[in-house]
């Protein structure tokens, strides 16, 4: 067989089994997984590139009349009803007898589930077709990662029951999740906005469904109701103002679970280093997209101390013994301030403990600092006042050949 010219023209070999199908469902799965393949390549706007695929695809094989090519159009019209085109592809004459039931599906229930923590929130709507030759009951899934605030992963599958009764008990069997029913108009609004997002990231998470599924998740999700008159799910946190994060520290400072870790007791050189461990943990909260800074879980922690911290700020040895101890009491005061369960508390404080070999030794390295930071932190060793401009101008010329090399 010749090797396909065009991708118009490998679509429509990888679709020539479409008709054998045995329903709508399964035409359907096949579709957005063809349609994968262009949302994951784009470089930006991956919704508007499906789009222009499909609407080229649709000028391109406006002639060709196999069962099989303008099934698998019909297919890419319903998945993708605002392509140029889309509007007006019918069904071939000899379309299979499911070809009709395309996108024909209703809402049957809408829910939410995720972690006490806030990390993340997961929503699932299922789905039924109008007649059972469009196939089975099945569900729709996006999860929605808080702490990078995009939708980082959807699915497609069934059936619905199944996948609803495994989340139910899923969520029954541990206390640190959360089941509830959703207003579809918020599922909608909410997966949506942060779908916009993960749309435009020039690399998409490595694992999961996202790309292959895209284009059926995005068609099931506009069939919900549109986000008018709803109430908006609660903005995300703002970052503190300065008197706001003064009054946070203050209140830290008098807690019990300061007290418990020694933090009352700080004084001299210590209680520096203190305030600066403090600060770099709101500053740690305020580079989220929900900048709350009583939202610590493992997750968070390991972001913090695994990875921001080495990054973005430069510790001395005081800094580097202080944060860990710091970050244990702040994370089990928030917690407290948030009404979590003591599992949860415990699972945070001892997530913490199992990072602070790993905190040191990256510490000890600074194998992960930032160009930037690293630059600082010699500029320091070498015992240069950054605020002295001459000695630090002074510093830069006799280093720059270094600093050029460790920029380039």
């Amino acid at each position: 067989m010749a090797t396909p010219q065009t991708p118009y023209d490998a679509v429509l070999h990888a679709a020539r089994d479409v008709t054998r199908l045995d329903c709508a469902l399964d035409a359907e799965i096949l579709g957005t997984a063809l349609l994968g393949s262009v949302y994951a390549i784009a470089e930006d706007d991956r919704e508007r590139a499906v789009r222009e695929f499909v609407g080229g695809f649709l000028a391109a094989t406006s002639r060709r009349r196999s069962a099989a090519a303008t099934t698998i159009r019909l297919v890419f019209a319903t998945l993708v009803p605002e392509a140029e085109g889309a509007g007006r592809v019918k069904p071939g004459a000899h379309a299979p007898s499911w070809a009709t039931r395309l996108g024909r599906v209703r809402l049957t229930g809408a829910y939410a589930y995720g972690d006490v923590y806030g990390d993340q929130t997961s929503y699932l709507a299922t789905f039924a077709y109008d007649d059972e030759t469009g196939g089975p009951e099945h569900a729709v899934v996006a999860l929605i990662d808080h702490n990078i605030g995009i939708a980082k992963d959807v699915f497609v599958g069934g059936p619905a029951d199944r996948i609803l009764d495994q989340v139910r008990q899923m969520c029954a069997d541990d206390e640190l999740t959360w089941f509830r029913t959703e207003d579809p108009a918020r599922l909608r609004q909410e997966v949506a906005r942060h779908l916009a997002v993960t749309d435009a990231l020039g690399d998409l998470p490595d694992e999961g469904s996202l790309a292959t599924d895209r284009a059926l998740f995005g068609a099931r999700l506009a069939l919900l109701p549109a986000p008018v008159g709803v109430p908006a799910a609660p903005a995300p946190v703002e970052p503190p103002s300065p008197a706001e994060r003064t009054e946070l520290i203050r209140a830290f400072l008098a807690s019990p679970e300061a007290v418990r870790h020694g933090l009352d007791r700080v004084d001299g050189d210590d209680l520096a280093s203190l305030h600066f461990c403090l600060s770099l943990l709101l500053d740690h909260s305020a580079s989220f997209p929900d900048a709350d800074p009583l939202r610590w879980s493992p997750a968070v922690a390991g972001l913090f101390l695994l990875d921001w911290v080495h990054r973005r700020a430069v510790l001395d040895m005081d800094d580097a013994a202080m944060l860990p101890r710091v970050l244990r009491a702040w994370a089990t005061w928030t917690a407290r301030r948030r009404g979590l369960p003591a599992a949860a508390v415990t699972q945070t404080d001892s997530a913490i403990e199992e990072m602070i070999p790993e905190f040191a030794r990256l510490y000890s390295t600074g194998e992960r600092r930032s160009p930037a930071t690293a630059a600082v932190a010699q500029l320091m060793a070498d015992g240069v006042d950054p605020n002295d401009p001459e000695a630090l101008d002074a510093w830069i010329e006799a280093n720059r050949q270094r600093l050029g090399d460790d920029n380039a």
